[in-house]
């Protein structure tokens, strides 16, 4: 097992913040202009980091995504002359390596708006909007989620097919690695999400560069997507059936994958992670490689109100009834979680039930929350030791 990933530490900053610094001067509109224009905002000091909003408001809030801290953040207004474009400002500290997701909170005339910060030009997109990012010190978007110009890419091609077992037309796509071939033999991987984690994680450019790298090996992945994923991923039946009974024999009539459960993997973060442990819990001995990010493991010791919501009541039925009769879902098991993110306790809390079984598991944390970057940054990991590339020179 593998816990906490090493963090750098922060460099040491010496001497005053740099807002302490504007605010010891005399400010006009001028210098204030200055000022944002020589700064990359957050500005990031050490392990200080101070975030700024200019403009008219009664109010101006952070508002972060950081679990056990307080996620709305007054900011203060800087004092400026009369009709000089008001400045308000916040330091927070941030461990090393961190990323933060966060928003700016306006307050004018009894009213309320939330956005993205206006000074940052870093955005992380999902399904249901977008957040302004904060690299802290030590953070480095990793080179791998960027095209690489000598990484061929892979091929991916539609795969629709209808569903008995869902009674609907399933939209499923199919990567083929770059030097794909009929006549080889390919390991499968299944992913949850899969639009999503093409669009928000970047994931084909991911299998490229790591194939290319021979950091994974050449495989054929399926990103499979749902129709309503809270129905269909906290373990439903007719989920696993499809995944199990009708797409893996598709695929296998189609394409040239290696027919053992040591070649197959089951991918998901979220709900996703839920719908691919209870797939392999309802069909065991056919998946034998689970990769589960941020998985939505809510159980509850005593009772029943976990506080999740009805959405999450067939997901607690499901982990207790597995915790309280543990078996072994898999040989291999890559668990993510980040630290910022409500999930992060019960998932340190299945780790070890999961190697109570015999499973070879490897959980990396990251300081990070519930996001698609987040599971993006953690690809090359996990996707490296469930396919491990070659360690040898390919000639083509």
């Amino acid at each position: 097992m593998s816990l906490a990933t090493p963090y750098p530490m922060p460099p040491r900053h010496k001497g005053k913040l740099a807002i302490n610094a504007l605010r010891a001067t005399r400010l006009d509109e001028h210098q204030i202009a200055d000022f944002l224009a020589t700064h990359e905002v957050p500005i990031v000091e050490g392990a200080t980091c101070t975030f700024l909003y200019r403009g008219y408001a009664d109010g101006v809030a952070l508002r972060h995504r950081i679990v056990n801290q307080p996620q709305h953040v007054p900011m203060k207004r800087l004092d400026v002359p009369e009709g000089t474009t008001p400045l308000w400002y916040v330091t927070i500290e941030l461990p090393a390596a961190s990323r933060v997701e966060y928003q700016i909170e306006v307050r004018t005339d009894g009213g309320v708006e939330t956005f993205n910060d206006p000074l940052n030009p870093h955005v992380a997109h999902s399904p249901v909007g977008s957040s302004s990012v904060c690299h802290a010190a030590g953070y480095q978007v990793p080179t791998w989620v960027h095209p690489q110009g000598d990484a061929r890419p892979g091929e991916i091609v539609d795969l629709p097919f209808q569903s008995k077992a869902l009674r609907r037309m399933t939209h499923n796509r199919v990567y083929l690695p770059a030097r794909f071939r009929r006549s080889s033999r390919y390991p499968l991987l299944v992913v949850h999400d899969g639009d999503d984690y093409l669009n928000y994680a970047a994931m084909g450019t991911v299998l490229d560069n790591l194939i290319h790298d021979l950091d994974m090996a050449e495989t054929i992945v399926v990103f499979s997507n749902p129709a309503d994923r809270l129905r269909e991923y906290p373990n439903y039946a007719p989920h696993a059936r499809h995944l199990t009974h009708e797409l893996l024999p598709l695929v296998e009539e189609q394409l040239p994958v290696i027919s053992r459960a040591d070649a197959r993997c089951l991918m998901g973060a979220s709900f996703g992670g839920v719908a691919a442990l209870s797939t392999a819990y309802r069909n065991p001995g056919v998946w034998d490689n689970l990769l589960l990010q941020s998985g939505s493991f809510v159980f509850t010791d005593i009772g029943s109100d976990h506080g999740g919501g009805p959405a999450f009541d067939p997901v607690v039925t499901f982990m207790n009834r597995y915790r309280a009769r543990p078996r072994r879902l898999a040989a291999r098991m890559f668990l993510t979680c980040g630290v910022y993110e409500p999930l992060i306790v019960p998932n340190r809390s299945m780790v070890p039930v999961f190697e109570s079984t015999g499973s070879q598991v490897r959980y990396v944390e990251s300081r990070d929350g519930h996001s698609w970057e987040n599971w993006r940054d953690r690809l090359r990991d996990g996707l490296s030791w469930t396919f491990p590339g070659p360690q040898k020179l390919v000639y083509e």
